[in-house]
């Protein structure tokens, strides 16, 4: 059995963003479709407030696929990332395995790569300033990706200490580094929450009506978005299956909403339900993390790789 081995310098230079972005939302569509069979995320808890979690998933067109995640949010004190993985890819055929890849690059930038796909439908057409919350793994994802949904002329970065914030807006030539959470966000066209905050990193005060906001964070007990947030604007989730399960399946932020309030992005993709309904209106887009992303990332990474003749060939 030959099995198809990428790292993840690999898997970073087979990824093209913008194919990843239309990739994304065909994913997107699959879900609201019913055409994917993703079971509940399981997941074990280890050490150091760690766990890991298998999240399979097969989608006609798609693939058949796991990932295996482990969550580690102390591994910045290692010099680790909180989030790494390894995505492994099946024949949907035969079942007979394909290849086994980095998941950790594939994480990052299809998590961010989501709710840039969000922002394309749903921020305004002339939105041009960015905040992004966080200035880690996912902030580093965001800033990579969100430019390629729109022109932004001013994107600002907060993060819990300055030199993060620094660091990461020297990456762009519109970026800056903003001292407060509040001073990023009021009056931005688009938020970008992506944090391992346990409590609400901004308040609905500081949102200017017409902002889009997304939220990628996931941290108990409570989690980075405000609720009275979520419950004022235009709620928009990758699956309400998942999103409104109890967590830590789905987002402690909408524990005990209801799930009719959320429109999946499937949906609006195939004009189900609408988007953004006025140029006032707040819309907040919440990621609980999806399979179909998975899929939808590491396919292209497989093919690309075929195409290519990249990477290394395992007997197994």
């Amino acid at each position: 059995m030959k099995v198809l081995m990428l790292s993840q310098a690999d898997v970073t230079a087979l990824l093209d963003l913008d194919r990843l972005l239309d990739a994304l939302e065909e994913g997107f569509r699959a879900v609201s479709s019913g055409k994917v069979e993703v079971p509940g995320r399981t997941a074990v808890t280890s050490e150091h407030d760690g766990w890991l979690g298998t999240m399979p998933g097969y989608g006609a067109g798609l693939g058949l696929g796991v990932k295996l995640v482990s969550v580690f949010p102390h591994n910045d004190a290692a010099g680790l990332p909180s989030h790494q993985a390894l995505i492994a890819l099946f024949d949907p055929s035969t079942g007979s395995p394909l290849a086994v890849m980095d998941g950790t690059r594939i994480t990052a930038i299809r998590t961010a790569g989501a709710a840039a796909v969000s922002t394309r439908h749903l921020a305004r057409k002339d939105a041009k300033v960015l905040a992004i919350i966080g200035a880690g793994v996912q902030g580093h994802a965001h800033l990579e990706i969100f430019p390629h949904v729109r022109d932004f002329q001013e994107i600002r970065i907060a993060s819990r200490t300055r030199e993060s914030a620094v660091q990461l807006a020297a990456l762009h030539p519109q970026a800056r580094p903003v001292d407060s959470y509040e001073d990023a966000v009021r009056d931005a066209d688009v938020i970008a929450m992506c944090t391992h905050s346990s409590t609400p990193v901004i308040k609905l005060a500081w949102v200017a009506p017409g902002t889009h906001v997304t939220s990628v964070g996931y941290a108990a007990p409570h989690g980075e978005l405000d609720r009275e947030l979520a419950e004022a604007a235009n709620l928009f989730v990758e699956s309400r299956a998942a999103a409104f399960s109890p967590p830590p399946a789905g987002c402690m932020e909408l524990a005990g909403m209801d799930p009719d309030k959320a429109s999946e992005m499937g949906e609006v993709l195939l004009t189900k339900r609408p988007g953004r309904r006025s140029n006032d209106e707040i819309t907040v887009y919440k990621s609980m993390g999806h399979a179909v992303e998975d899929l939808a990332a590491s396919s292209l990474v497989y093919n690309e790789a075929k195409a290519r003749g990249a990477g290394s060939t395992v007997e197994l």
